[in-house]
């Protein structure tokens, strides 16, 4: 589906916080880089710099909407990551389950009597 450049760029890109609120921000509604700005403590190079990133990732899309550009996202190459985080989500309980049971099957501690 993607190449390893690609997926490198989309986990690089939901790495980062911010990118990430951006994302949610974009998963409601398009936003012009003027909404994105007025939504984050930081400057509006800073929130470029963001775009960029998820640009090159494939997860926003910007067009022109008279003299500003807008972003909408694209949640496809989000699927990379979900599969990816969906392996570990299937991991953990059973890993869980199994120190459960071990630690079910170990000797209660005496406790010291004075």
């Amino acid at each position: 589906m993607f190449d390893d450049l690609e997926r490198a760029d989309v986990f690089r890109a939901v790495a980062d916080p911010t990118r990430r609120a951006m994302l949610e921000l974009l998963r409601e509604t398009d936003r012009s880089v003027n909404e994105l700005v007025e939504r984050f403590p930081v400057s509006q190079p800073a929130i470029s710099r963001h775009l960029r990133v998820l640009r090159e990732a494939g997860l926003v899309r910007p067009r022109k909407a008279g003299r500003q550009r807008v972003y909408t996202l694209e949640a496809g190459p989000l699927q990379e990551v979900y599969d990816w985080v969906e392996h570990y989500r299937r991991f953990w309980p059973r890993r869980l389950k199994a120190l459960g049971e071990y630690l079910d099957r170990q000797p209660e501690p005496r406790s010291e009597e004075a």
